[in-house]
């Protein structure tokens, strides 16, 4: 049964329609989206590309249809630019609707999140997953500290915070699988590789990891966005 599929056209079927509704006009904004969309997922895919042929997760064949790019089934590809587009609609709906883009400082935040991550990371150097997906959190935070001049920062976090409802059901039964087509879970993780800290059956890197993947695409969403508006002047 080809459950992951199935899971990623129902996550992004709502998104899509509604994309060319007139207040938001998601559809207008594909070509910021898109961009962004490719940039972090060819980030996400080398790194999850990787993980998988280490075996630190990898993949129930009967969930899928075995179609594969390397070691990645489709659905898994399919995965990276489903999500976002979904979560960046989110994101987009709160900014259409929000009486200001305006953002409060939230340089302290990220630069605490950021250390406690580093420490994370070096307790846990014999966890891969939890090593790696901490500490490239991090640096992505750091970057954005330091660097990048992000303002709607509220409105990420807000639409973060949304996202993690249709997060907790797909991961929910990714991670938990259907008991009626295997007794194994769509995608398992090496036990070695992770703080073995679950909610439901969700690992707790897995929300970090959701946290960087839509983080990086609404911080090249906007960055493309502000590049064709000012070509466009």
């Amino acid at each position: 049964m080809y459950t992951y599929l199935l899971l990623n056209i129902l996550t992004v079927l709502v998104p899509f329609l509604f994309s060319f509704e007139k207040k938001i006009a998601y559809a207008a904004k594909w070509k910021a989206l898109f961009p962004a969309m490719a940039l972090t997922a060819a980030f996400f895919l080398a790194w999850d590309h990787y993980f998988t042929a280490a075996g630190v997760w990898g993949f129930t064949e009967s969930y899928l249809v075995n179609i594969y790019a390397g070691h990645l089934p489709l659905e898994e590809i399919l995965f990276f630019f489903c999500i976002p587009y979904s979560c960046v609609f989110i994101y987009e709906a709160l900014s259409v609707s929000a009486k200001s883009r305006a953002s409060r400082p939230w340089a302290p935040f990220l630069a605490l999140l950021a250390v406690l991550l580093v420490a994370c990371a070096v307790a846990n150097t014999g966890r891969i997953y939890t090593l790696t997906v901490c500490l490239i959190t991090a640096a992505f935070l750091l970057a954005h500290v330091v660097f990048l001049k992000f303002r709607p920062m509220g409105i990420f976090h807000a639409a973060f915070g949304i996202s993690l409802v249709p997060f907790l059901i797909v991961n929910g039964i990714l991670t938990r699988g259907i008991r009626a087509i295997s007794a194994a879970p769509v995608v398992w993780y090496d036990p070695a590789a992770i703080l073995n800290l679950r909610i439901g059956t969700v690992p707790l890197e897995d929300f970090l990891y959701s946290y960087l993947l839509i983080f990086m695409n609404v911080t090249w969403y906007e960055f493309f966005k502000r590049k064709f508006r000012s070509e466009e002047r």
